[in-house]
């Protein structure tokens, strides 16, 4: 008897070996039709994705720590505030960087990709809870290096494919936090060995659960290059460019600045800020992974208006709770040792005030166009081994 639910049909065209094949593969395996040996296949292929997740929370998982005039800072595990606190379809924004640390590094295989979306699951199903349906989900995530060789772990990568295969989120687009002042790591691939570059970007994903978000990158412009300012002054020939683009008139528009790449060049050199200062008076335990206010004040400014709600489940010092304050956001964060939180309320003793050290505006890092220095080739060589064993001395080779 036909399954009632069956109202839909789909109509594919096929080889006449296609179809012989189909038909001979159903028979095979005992099924009535070709129908039912792709009901078949698709309910293998697809059993498990979007199944609820079962997570025992406990009976008391976060409870209020700090509040503000436009948020709240909760201590305890995050999936208490994402099933049990927060309404469904409630905030406009996540904003957060989850603990790199739970990767397990392995020598082979990919054992530690499994372990980080096994644990990220639950988190994930309830982001998609608490999401409104045109929001953001955007993750700051450092990759990692395999324990005992050069190569790299996919965890990041591995998560984000599950982000959108398993829990149906669309990949809106990817950014790179590059941060000019990181020190030259891994040191025995970097510095010892000279067989790898230093290791200085974050991968950004920004998700949501449409492909249409709620966005405008006129709330995030760059201040035009000399070069535009020139353009706009002298004003600019319509033309075809070599490369096949045409130009249009509207090219030497003024739009009040240029629209930013996906590149973000944040330098995190925080090392005298109020926060930092208010930890060491006290004896407070510092958050040893804090990212800079900016990378948070760029998604909240192009992805919510004032008065939008903001979340960080993995809060750490409450970077992005300060940040959202001083934008007029409504926000939580929920972080689940205590001891960062003590620091943390630091965060908002001067509301308004300009958040950890330098003003952004007056920063900018130049990029090296790629072997700007000169080097003798007769006298530096590839390492033939690529780095498999350890140089006698820390010269160059």
């Amino acid at each position: 008897m036909p399954n009632k639910n069956r109202k839909c049909t789909v109509s594919i065209r096929l080889t006449e070996t296609e179809k012989q094949t189909l038909e001979q593969t159903a028979e095979r395996l005992e099924f009535k039709s070709i129908s039912d040996y792709l009901r078949h296949l698709h309910n293998e292929k697809f059993k498990d994705v979007h199944a609820p997740i079962e997570y025992t929370l406990p009976k008391r998982s976060v409870e209020v720590f700090y509040k503000t005039e436009k948020g709240t800072i909760y201590c305890g595990d995050s999936l208490g505030y994402l099933f049990n606190v927060a309404e469904e379809k409630s905030v406009d924004l996540i904003m957060t960087s989850p603990p790199f640390g739970l990767v397990r590094k392995k020598s082979y295989g990919n054992e530690d990709s499994d372990k980080y979306c096994d644990w990220f699951r639950p988190f994930a199903e309830g982001f998609k809870r608490v999401l409104k349906d045109q929001g953001s989900l955007v993750i700051d995530i450092g990759g990692a290096w395999k324990k005992g060789y050069p190569a790299r772990s996919l965890y990041h990568f591995d998560l984000l494919i599950m982000l959108c295969k398993e829990f149906g989120f669309h990949l809106c687009q990817e950014h790179y936090w590059w941060n000019p002042s990181k020190l030259p790591t891994p040191a025995e691939w970097v510095n010892i060995r000279r067989v790898r570059v230093k290791d200085a970007v974050n991968c950004v994903w920004w998700l949501s659960k449409t492909p249409y978000p709620r966005a405008n990158n006129r709330k995030v412009l760059a201040p035009y290059s000399d070069s535009m300012r020139d353009l706009l002054k002298n004003g600019y020939v319509a033309k075809e460019r070599p490369s096949g683009h045409k130009i249009s008139k509207k090219f030497s528009r003024d739009n009040g600045g240029s629209v930013p790449p996906n590149l973000l060049a944040i330098a995190n050199t925080e090392s005298n800020g109020s926060y930092l200062s208010y930890c060491r008076e006290h004896n407070l335990e510092i958050h040893p992974a804090r990212f800079p206010a900016q990378l948070p004040e760029y998604f909240i400014k192009f992805l919510t208006n004032p008065g939008d709600f903001v979340l960080d489940p993995f809060a750490g010092s409450c970077v992005t709770g300060m940040v959202a304050e001083n934008l007029g956001r409504h926000w939580a964060c929920v972080e689940l040792n205590a001891g960062f939180l003590q620091g943390a309320v630091s965060r908002f003793h001067d509301k308004g005030k300009q958040p950890e050290g330098e003003n952004p505006n007056a920063s900018q890092y130049q990029i090296w166009a790629p072997c700007a220095v000169d080097i003798d080739e007769s006298e530096v060589r590839v390492i033939e081994d690529g780095g498999l064993t350890r140089p006698a001395s820390n010269k160059t080779n």
